[in-house]
């Protein structure tokens, strides 16, 4: 019978040993080259795998200077739209520059001609304002509309309670926004 004597082998034997049995590289060795077809497949899908890298930087670096192009197009198109928007209105306007010009040069006027003179100018103007969308408003006989009156007095009134009774300066839509309220005067109610 055999005695079991202990190896006289170094912990660090002990630890290479399995590797070296295993057909693994010792710690601290770099493991052999694999077989020589693998490196240049290996190396080919890295070529092909930077250039697809490099070709998709390339498109995002292209969307990213066209995205820039219409963001700074965009910005000067809305300060053109910012700097122009009256213009259309201003066209509307000389006529009605042009007939109050001419009815101050002309002499010798009666009233009677002043006034018609007066009346086509404002109706000039009227016609300026619908073409840019500025509505009169004109709200007698309707109910208070605090977003669109302003009330200056209440007063007795034969009609119900809250009811525009007059107008002190008509109201102006823009485009169904109230531009200026209508100051009105508006009814207490029946008996108040």
């Amino acid at each position: 019978m055999q005695e079991n004597k202990p190896s006289a082998e170094t912990p660090d034997e002990l630890l290479q040993a399995p590797a070296e049995e295993s057909g693994q590289a010792p710690q601290g060795e770099v493991a052999a080259e694999p077989a020589g077809d693998v490196m240049p497949s290996l190396e080919e899908s890295l070529r092909q795998a930077e250039l697809k890298a490099a070709e998709h930087h390339d498109a995002w670096l292209r969307a990213r200077a066209e995205a820039e192009n219409i963001r700074r197009r965009a910005q000067e198109d809305i300060a053109k739209a910012s700097k122009f928007a009256s213009e259309k209105f201003a066209n509307a306007m000389l006529p009605v520059k042009d007939s109050l010009e001419a009815a101050l040069a002309t002499e010798n006027q009666t009233i009677e001609s002043l006034r018609e003179g007066v009346e086509l100018t404002l109706k000039q103007l009227a016609g300026a304002f619908q073409s840019a969308g500025v509505a009169e408003e004109n709200p007698i006989g309707t109910k208070f509309d605090p977003n669109r009156h302003q009330a200056i007095a209440m007063v007795e009134a034969d009609s119900e309670a809250n009811t525009v009774t007059a107008v002190l300066q008509k109201g102006y839509l823009l485009h169904e926004r109230v531009l200026r309220p209508a100051m009105v005067m508006v009814s207490k109610g029946k008996g108040a």
